[in-house]
């Protein structure tokens, strides 16, 4: 099989074949039958499961704040998207993987993710921190000796990196992410209106009328759940001012890890970033004005990835195309 770069995130895992680019982008989700604990479904037929699933099926994440919350799910998951991949063309051999991971992983869970990918079939495993592979997937020049600056939001974990010469010069990893703003949604609607929503719905709340700054034109949607008091389905009408206010807590988190990332970053390599600014990728970059609130925050120019939710399998992809390049990056 030819060697594949892995984006194993919190939110949703994807897979590219070196020379093929992108293949699977699937919910990090597994459904497993309670009784024989045999895998059901994985990723989005499962999400679709998520809080729906009949008495003998149970429908989780395995992934949690980036790391493997459940190796024996994530080595399921992994064996159900491997083998979809596989699908795609004749392979020899097991895969050489590059799987993307947090930079503040602790070396427990580092020995989680091997085991899981190995266990799925890959013959040898590297590591890249998401940053790094980020920084990588969005053209940013890694290896020069200016400095360069990427803040991937994800769903589990916000990973901030100030990086040259290869190396993370600076980082922080916020166990704070999109997670935590659906999160915030769910707690609030239950406090204040006694109405219980699923995940999928805070989701497409935060999406649809979330925002980090004032709106130009600010919007309103029905949220609709289950009347906590009556026990029958109900709808509230939501403001995005009034979502702005629920989600600011997770958003204030993030600009306080990217200052704090900030002020211990060499000065030399500040003056850098000064003219080159920072990078939002990841899923939680999405967030309307949060690029702008960055700015406002750090006095720096920020720009947003055009497709930022692939930026970290996309960088893992580029390692594994051009090895002698990279290979200082990675770690085993």
């Amino acid at each position: 099989m030819a060697d594949i770069a892995v984006d194993l995130g919190t939110a949703n895992t994807l897979i590219q074949i070196k020379g093929q680019g992108v293949v699977l982008n699937e919910p990090s989700v597994v459904a497993v039958d309670r009784a024989t604990g045999k895998l059901v479904s994985a990723g989005l037929e499962a999400k679709r499961m998520l809080g729906r699933t009949p008495m003998g099926v149970i429908a989780s994440r395995p992934m949690r704040d980036g790391v493997i919350a459940d190796v024996d799910l994530v080595e399921m998951m992994l064996r159900d998207y491997l083998g979809r991949v596989r699908r795609r063309g004749p392979f020899q051999q097991k895969p050489r993987v590059v799987v993307g991971v947090p930079s503040g992983i602790t070396e427990l869970e580092r020995r989680a993710v091997r085991q899981a990918v190995l266990a799925a079939g890959a013959r040898e495993v590297f590591l890249i921190t998401e940053p790094m592979a980020a920084a990588i997937g969005v053209g940013l020049p890694v290896t020069a000796p200016t400095a360069s600056m990427v803040v991937n939001v994800g769903g589990g974990t916000t990973e901030i990196g100030v990086i040259a010469l290869s190396g993370l010069v600076a980082e922080r990893s916020v166990r704070v992410a999109g997670n935590e703003m659906d999160d915030a949604i769910v707690g609030a609607l239950r406090k204040q209106h006694n109405l219980l929503i699923g995940d999928a719905t805070a989701e497409a709340i935060k999406m649809q009328i979330g925002s980090a700054l004032p709106l130009d034109e600010e919007q309103v949607m029905d949220a609709t759940g289950r009347d906590l008091v009556t026990g029958i389905p109900a709808s509230v009408r939501l403001h995005s001012e009034e979502v702005r206010e629920l989600i600011r807590e997770p958003i204030r988190a993030i600009v306080a890890g990217v200052r704090a990332a900030l002020e211990v970053a060499p000065p030399e390599l500040s003056s850098d970033l000064v003219d080159s600014g920072l990078v939002l990728t990841g899923g939680g970059s999405l967030i309307r004005g949060l690029d702008r609130l960055l700015t406002e925050e750090t006095g720096l120019p920020v720009r947003r990835d055009p497709d930022p939710m692939t930026c970290v399998v996309r960088g893992a992809g580029m390692v594994l195309d051009d090895w002698a390049k990279y290979h200082g990056v990675l770690s085993l």
